[in-house]
């Protein structure tokens, strides 16, 4: 499905398809997006932003999940 300016539409994940896509659980997901003093190693800038769907409910953008999961492949490519 494309877009009237031919891009693709936004697609919205929720959590349990973010965790699926990307093999990380809950806790994991939300360490990735806090810088925590404790746990320095889980805080990644890189890792897409969720976004409000409604009260107490968010989401994440397909398109963002996609791109963090293909620059994690070719991450762990050149290592």
């Amino acid at each position: 499905m494309v877009t009237q300016n031919n891009q693709m539409p936004l697609i919205i994940l929720r959590r349990k398809q973010v965790e699926a896509r990307t093999g990380l659980s809950r806790s994991s997901i939300y360490a990735r997006l806090r810088d925590n003093p404790k746990r320095p190693g889980d805080y990644d800038p890189t890792f897409p932003k969720p976004v409000s769907v409604g009260a107490k409910a968010v989401g994440w953008i397909e398109a963002e999940i996609n791109a963090w999961i293909a620059a994690q492949i070719e991450k762990s490519r050149k290592a």
